[in-house]
């Protein structure tokens, strides 16, 4: 009987030692023994040992129980009921045996959290302790709603919660930075105005002409002067904008930021001001740009306000209303000639032929005729042979064949009042000799202010058509505009300002009167720059349009013995 009972226990122990024969911890040394004490076994040992994910249930009831639930959820989910779908992956997700589906459903229902949930479903999971970790992404979402919407302390209150809650979580740490984030935002020194310009690098020519147009507009080129420009150079580079937008409010605390120079960089300046919620001018002509940010107004003269001034004072003041387009494929051209041809249509005239052509082209002979119609014969066949058996009659004798000039047999068509040409004076006096060469009369050049510039006039004083365009100022000869601003600037730089320099002064003027007249929040800034109405500027009343452009008056120009003048 001894005997056997000792057998008996040595099966048992035996029995014992194989069903646990599986490592539960990684051994601190590979190469040393481990030797493990005996203890006595237990009648009922635990399904898993401490740290250890629990053996899957033996019991089939609570199998199928699980499996129910998970058909049940996919069938919520294809059938677009969230709530239910989300009520059953929320529970799966701390109460499945299987690590890797309980990990499944976390994902699925912070999924539904961001995504499928309403606003009151998030309420109900916020304030209900049975969803537990839950809780926390459900604030989150709430929070980033709240901000969304611009109601700004609850959105705090909800980022607080979601720190509170889940201290140790990723969505803590962002919380925390977002409420970092709007703390600096508070912060603002009414005097302080930023600046992000490329002030080294491809661009920096452009950068430091603004930069002397705002100085003198804030006064800060004074020693007495109460405002400071906080500068930022992005060297022309979008990831260095973007950090300079972000310095400029958590450090700076700038109540204003003028920028947006570049069209590669003024897109991501913008998204990041409307971040912040700090209100922005931006210089650039980009267009596509006015629904980025709320409280940002553009402060250029733009191509659609050049084209329709122009387009009006051609047809009501000078009776035209068909037009030619000869413009170049680059990104300058294309855009104007497709603003110039929607104004056109919109004021009622009509475009009757359009040519374009490649920007580095000199010989515009078989551009301007492809534009008159007389490139391609075959399109004239009739016409053409009818006129070259007239030619050959003419010649009485001579060789028809060497004597006879096709390109003078083809009378050009000439259906338009004006050609639009959106190129510079260099072009545009090439492109002149071929019209007059084509035999092309009694037609007027339409184009846009890049004729405004030093240099410009002289290289048109030999045109045989009359030229226009539009600025709202002239920039050089014995007919410059001239005003205080202009004056002043002359007397520090000792040059005539151009379009940039005029902006960025307008901008400061205007950013500087705000202030003087009381405005210390960047809310409150915003909103005055929005509902500007008729303020002084450097050529003129400014005002901010619908669009959140500022308008200003323009001239119509021409040129006229070499010198630039306004078109009375």
């Amino acid at each position: 009987m001894k005997k056997t009972a000792f057998f008996y226990l040595i099966f048992v122990f035996g029995l014992g030692c194989t069903s646990n024969n599986i490592k539960t911890q990684r051994p601190e040394l590979a190469d040393k023994p481990v030797t493990t004490p005996k203890k006595a076994i237990p009648k009922n040992p635990p399904t898993a040992l401490p740290g250890q994910t629990p053996a899957a249930p033996t019991d089939p009831t609570a199998a199928n129980a699980v499996l129910l639930e998970e058909n049940k959820f996919s069938q919520m989910e294809r059938a677009g009921s969230y709530w239910e779908a989300f009520n059953i992956s929320a529970t799966l997700s701390t109460s499945h045996t299987d690590s890797k589906k309980a990990d499944f459903y976390k994902s699925k229902s912070i999924d539904f959290i961001y995504s499928r949930l309403s606003k009151d479903n998030l309420h109900t999971i916020a304030r209900t302790s049975d969803y537990g970790y839950l809780r926390g992404y459900a604030l989150f979402k709430l929070a980033e709603m709240e901000l969304a919407s611009n109601n700004i302390e609850e959105s705090k209150r909800y980022y607080r919660s979601v720190v509170e809650l889940l201290p140790e979580s990723d969505i803590a740490v962002s919380s925390q930075k977002v409420l970092s984030d709007m703390e600096a935002t508070v912060r603002v020194s009414s005097q302080t105005i930023g600046v992000v310009l490329p002030l080294t690098g491809k661009s920096s020519a452009v950068g430091q002409k603004v930069l002397r147009g705002l100085q003198l507009g804030l006064g800060t080129h004074q020693g007495f002067s109460k405002f400071r420009l906080a500068i930022v150079d992005s060297e022309g580079r979008s990831d260095l904008a973007r950090l300079g937008v972000e310095k400029l409010v958590k450090e700076d605390n700038v109540i204003a930021i003028v920028g947006g120079v570049l069209s590669k960089t003024v897109g991501t300046e913008l998204a990041i001001a409307s971040e912040y919620n700090i209100p922005f001018i931006y210089l650039s002509q980009k267009q596509g740009l006015n629904d980025i940010h709320p409280t940002a107004i553009r402060n250029s003269l733009t191509a659609e306000m050049q084209v329709r001034h122009l387009v009006r004072t051609a047809m009501t003041e000078m009776d035209m209303s068909e037009f030619a387009i000869l413009y170049p494929n680059d990104p300058y051209g294309v855009e104007y000639a497709n603003i110039f041809w929607d104004e056109v249509l919109t004021q009622g005239g009509q475009i009757v032929a359009a040519q374009t052509y490649d920007p580095k082209e000199t010989d515009f002979r078989p551009v301007v005729q492809r534009l008159v119609g007389t490139y391609f014969i075959e399109a004239r066949k009739d016409e053409y042979y009818q006129k070259l058996r007239a030619f050959k009659q003419t010649l009485k004798g001579k060789n028809a064949r060497e004597n006879v000039n096709t390109d003078d047999l083809l009378t050009p068509i000439q259906n338009f009042d004006a050609i639009f040409i959106p190129d510079q004076a260099r072009v545009i006096s090439q492109i002149n000799a071929f019209l007059n060469y084509s035999r092309v009369k009694d037609t007027k050049i339409l184009s846009t202010n890049i004729l405004n510039t030093p240099g410009s006039a002289k290289r048109l004083a030999q045109l045989n058509f009359p030229i226009y365009f539009a600025d709202n100022f002239i920039s050089e000869g014995p007919n410059q505009s001239v005003s205080d601003f202009v004056r002043e600037y002359m007397s520090y730089f000792n040059e005539y300002p151009a379009q940039f320099e005029v902006s960025a002064y307008d901008s400061g003027l205007i950013l500087r009167q705000l202030v003087l007249q009381g405005v210390s929040s960047r809310e409150e800034m915003g909103r005055q720059l929005l509902k500007l109405r008729k303020f002084d500027g450097s050529f003129g009343p400014l005002s901010t349009t619908s669009g959140k452009d500022l308008f200003r008056p323009l001239m119509t120009l021409t040129v006229q013995k070499g010198e630039t003048v306004k078109v009375k």
